[in-house]
């Protein structure tokens, strides 16, 4: 059976409880521990799909296709572990699943309330998680803050859990955050005070509070939350902002979570001491000095949110990792990009990424960045809808000096990219995803197989336009190597230039499958002929 490990937060949102979620884990894995992790969002949305990325950051994708928080990204780089659909769960989904069942006549006509049907389904929820990853510890991590009326729900279903479960079989951790007053230059703890009443007048006592600030934080303040919260002392510890945030699990590990959990749930582990030998030479590699400078332009439309691509800026670090080289990214809103900046704006990188993305706002800039990095020859990495506009550029400057971005072919049995004027509004896009992953076949000594160095790979896709087979022969004839494709090869999966240091792109999103001790081929190859 397993057991639980349910995470909050206080005072402000975005206080740092994924990275916790996923230190814990990561703590009690080089212990033996096998973990699962899951994120509850309260939010009414069935999943972040649909959500603009300024609300939430990107998309992260699962393997099974389901499109989830930006926090099982944080889960999946510090576990090395892949999630499914089960570990990511929103109001949204929870009420849908109980008005289904409504409808259906499972409740026998009775009258559907928050207690006990929402809550119900939520601890049903957890529990499916916990099956589904097979692991001794559930790590659950709960959106938002302590006291928001929408989350009340999930905290409710929680402090049953831990009746339900038993003493020995749930633990509490609460994530807080330290106000630091400018006037004073000195940290309050009186929000966190509150967040933590808060939390005890729905009968939830943590077992452990995690002090948050940017600011280094004295033992004292340790000791006077948890008077506050009745909980002792030394199981009050504290986290300030790092810049490496995969120093997180030995900073906590340093403070005893890891022994205290253990005790506390009655962990059997394989190592009593665990080695951190692996993950300290990330880290090492992170900061070693006299380490190679880099920039790498990332030419997006919602650079102003840099969560909104933080898997491709995570997945940049690791190949940095992997060279000792320190990655500095050159945030370039693809809007703003014209034919008299384009120059003056790229100049300045090694580089050039031009990530997913949706829509036709920001399309232009991103060719300009394409055709720039084609014609001066700098490396050039297209994800997903990187790969469009790179074969739009070549599709304008080779067959049809006026094709524009994109067109829907309605006879298709998918959309796919036309490379031609007569652009059509889709209308009606639900169905029209390819998510989750596919296969891929490489062609032997492209660019694209010396890096992954094998014959077959699998890939996680997110995208609704796929290349479209009419204009293949004509771009192969100017120089465009299919690289890689679906197995029966009716489906173009990745492209590169000939005669060109490394101008590659994929149909599918790379950056979910990158891990700090375990960097992707592809950025690793991109980082490689960037330096």
């Amino acid at each position: 059976m397993a057991k639980y490990i349910f995470v909050t937060g206080g005072v402000l949102s975005s206080v740092g409880k994924g990275i916790v979620a996923s230190s814990m884990g990561k703590i009690l894995q080089e212990r033996g521990v096998k973990i699962g992790i899951q994120k509850l969002d309260p939010y009414i949305n069935v999943d972040p799909g649909t959500m603009s990325p300024y609300q939430h950051g990107e998309v992260f994708v699962t393997n099974d296709g389901a499109e989830t928080d930006l926090d099982l990204g944080h889960y999946e780089r510090f576990l090395n572990i892949n999630l499914q659909r089960s570990c990511s769960v929103s109001s949204g989904q929870i009420y849908a699943r109980v008005i289904e069942k409504e409808r259906k006549g499972d409740y026998l006509g009775g009258t559907i309330q928050v207690i006990p049907h929402i809550t119900q389904e939520i601890k049903n929820s957890i529990k499916q998680a916990a099956k589904d990853t097979d692991c001794d510890v559930l790590i659950v991590e709960v959106g938002g803050t302590v006291g928001d009326l929408e989350a009340a729900p999930f905290f409710e279903a929680l402090r049953q859990m831990q009746y339900e479960e038993g003493q020995n079989n749930t633990a509490f951790i609460h994530v807080t955050w330290l106000a630091h007053m400018s006037a004073t230059q000195e940290l309050k703890t009186k929000p966190s005070q509150h967040s933590l009443r808060e939390l005890r007048s729905i009968g939830i006592i943590p077992d452990i509070v995690v002090a948050r600030a940017d600011y280094p934080i004295d033992r004292s303040l340790c000791e006077k939350l948890g008077r506050f919260s009745n909980v002792p002392g030394d199981q009050v510890l504290s986290l300030i902002t790092e810049k490496v945030t995969y120093k997180v699990p030995l900073t906590l590990e340093k403070q005893g979570l890891g022994e205290f959990i253990v005790k506390r749930l009655v962990l059997e582990v394989q190592a009593a001491v665990p080695n951190w030998s692996s993950w300290r030479s990330v880290i090492d590699n992170i900061e070693a000095e006299g380490q190679k400078k880099i920039t790498i332009g990332l030419v997006g439309k919602y650079t102003q949110l840099h969560d909104a691509y933080l898997s491709v800026v995570e997945s940049l670090r690791h190949a940095g990792y992997a060279a000792k080289a320190e990655v500095s990214i050159a945030w370039i809103n693809s809007e703003e990009l014209t034919e008299d900046t384009v120059d003056e704006v790229l100049s300045v990188c090694d580089g050039i990424v031009v990530p997913g993305g949706f829509g036709y706002r920001g399309v232009e800039g991103k060719i300009l960045a394409a055709r720039w990095a084609r014609k001066n020859k700098k490396p050039y990495l297209g994800l997903c809808l990187g790969l469009q506009v790179m074969c739009i550029d070549l599709a304008r400057e080779y067959i049809d000096k006026s094709a524009t971005s994109f067109e829907f072919d309605e006879s298709a049995t998918v959309p796919v990219i036309a490379l031609m004027d007569g652009q059509k509004n889709i209308t009606n896009k639900g169905g029209t995803m390819r998510l989750g992953v596919y296969p891929c076949k490489l062609l032997p000594g492209s660019k694209a197989a010396r890096a992954y160095n094998t014959d077959v790979i699998k890939e996680r896709h997110r995208h609704r336009l796929e290349f479209n087979n009419k204009y293949r022969d004509e771009l192969e004839k100017v120089g465009l190597i299919i690289s890689g494709e679906s197995p029966d090869g009716s489906l173009v999966e990745i492209v590169e230039l000939k005669d060109h240091p490394f101008m590659v792109a994929s149909q599918f999103h790379p950056e979910f499958l990158s891990r700090p001790n375990k960097p992707h081929p592809l950025f690793e190859a991109f980082l490689q002929a960037s330096l």
